[in-house]
């Protein structure tokens, strides 16, 4: 599935008057499908809040952009402020939910998402921050690497980020409830059966028969 499916079935997570940070990736293209008639607070962690979906061809604000210095709409209301104020914002629990990519995720919820040994990567950035201090977290990736391999791990084998942090993952094949106990399959995404979920998912899958499609108008 294209991975502007997976930013849609993340849009279905916004809730009237939420605050939501997207991380860079997928998460930021979620701003695209905002549900009609959702007044949702987008934050980005450089220093925006009530962001919208990406300007324009032609239309773009140089001096507006988002984490990952794309540029972004700001709708009425909106504000920009300097990057102590936003993590302010972050540590101090303002956050209702936090949308972000990772290499890995287990079934205990930990993430690994900045640093993969021998490859020169930017750091874990305000990754930490986010994910310790939102109330929700959900992973959105997809669901193997590149090579075929799975990303949602019995356990994580690169550095973590975070442990135990992580409540939804969303993949361009399936979503997942991570609870105390373990990962739950909640939908299944069309023409993707339990089996082949099963064999893509190293993590244990505690309720693997029972299932949905996700429909996606």
């Amino acid at each position: 599935m294209p991975k502007n499916y997976i930013a849609r079935r993340i849009a279905k997570e916004f809730k009237d008057g939420m605050y939501v940070n997207l991380g860079i990736g997928i998460p930021t293209e979620s701003a695209n499908y905002i549900p009609e008639g959702t007044r949702v607070f987008l934050q980005t962690e450089n220093g925006g809040l009530m962001f919208g979906p990406k300007p324009k061809r032609g239309e773009s604000n140089p001096d507006i952009a988002n984490a990952g210095a794309e540029p972004i709409t700001m709708l009425p209301g909106g504000a920009v402020f300097d990057v102590a104020t936003s993590f302010a914002m972050i540590r101090g629990g303002h956050i209702d939910m936090t949308v972000v990519g990772a290499l890995e995720v287990d079934e205990a919820g930990n993430i690994a998402s900045w640093k993969i040994p021998g490859k020169l990567l930017t750091g874990m950035g305000g990754a930490m921050d986010l994910l310790y201090g939102c109330k929700r977290v959900i992973v959105a990736m997809t669901h193997t690497d590149k090579h075929g391999n799975p990303k949602i791990r019995k356990k994580c084998t690169l550095p973590l980020t975070a442990a135990g942090v992580v409540d939804m993952i969303i993949t361009d094949k399936a979503v997942f409830r991570v609870d105390k106990d373990g990962l739950y399959l909640e939908e299944l995404a069309p023409g993707v059966t339990a089996a082949e979920i099963e064999q893509l998912t190293e993590g244990t899958i505690l309720n693997i028969i029972e299932w949905e499609h996700i429909e996606i108008t």
